[in-house]
């Protein structure tokens, strides 16, 4: 049976076969995308297969945890297709749709409890570039607690947004610069709302966070 991905048995990696026959990686230092989908089925594949690419590409050992809240159209089982082809994608289903924020966080309590030494925000619409995943980690390494990226700094930008969306994410920062006395669009309280970021698990645990609903995109 071949297997898909790179796996890293010099580093102790435990490679494991489910009850349902396929194959999962257990790494010992576990990096986790915690990844929500709702009615994504379009842009999931691409957003798993660009993660590993990048991945595969910089020796970094990557866990995708795909969040999916009972999408309509279908992205639940392409998310379990894609758990079952690539050992190191997981799905969490959720009941029912309860918003982006509280995705995340059960996202992220999820893998906390598996291990996860250092956990992604990342959206599924391919909006967040995985190409900067490896500066995302050399930052961490380097001693930060939190990484966080942003579309409003020199190099960031989006593309084929249309014209309610950009307003809708300039009213966010422009809310966190002012009511919350952020001085620039790259303070957390603006980046955090919509940007991919990186945090080390000392600062993420279960209880710290709340669920909000935020999202200025």
């Amino acid at each position: 049976m071949p297997i898909s991905g790179r796996f890293y048995p010099s580093t102790g990696t435990d490679i494991r076969r489910t009850r349902g026959g396929s194959l999962k990686v257990y790494w010992p230092t576990m990096n986790t995308i915690v990844l929500p989908t709702y009615n994504e089925r379009d842009n999931l594949r691409h957003a798993v297969v660009r993660i590993r690419e990048v991945a595969d590409g910089h020796d970094l050992q990557l866990h995708t945890l795909i969040v999916d809240d009972d999408s309509p159209d279908g992205t639940g089982e392409l998310a379990d297709g894609l758990a079952a082809e690539y050992p190191d994608v997981e799905v969490l289903h959720r009941a029912g749709k309860e918003g982006l924020g509280k995705a995340y966080l059960a996202g992220f309590r999820h893998a906390l409890d598996a291990g996860a030494d250092l956990l992604f925000e990342m959206d599924a619409d391919l909006s967040h570039d995985a190409s900067y995943l490896p500066h995302f980690v050399d930052l961490i390494d380097q001693g930060a607690d939190l990484v966080l990226g942003s579309r409003y700094v020199r190099g960031g930008g989006v593309e084929n947004w249309k014209l309610s969306r950009k307003a809708i994410s300039r009213g966010g920062c422009l809310y966190a610069q002012t009511v919350l006395a952020c001085p620039t669009a790259t303070s957390p309280a603006v980046s955090s709302a919509s940007a991919a970021r990186c945090s080390r698990r000392s600062t993420s645990t279960p209880s710290t966070p709340k669920a909000t609903g935020f999202r200025s995109r």
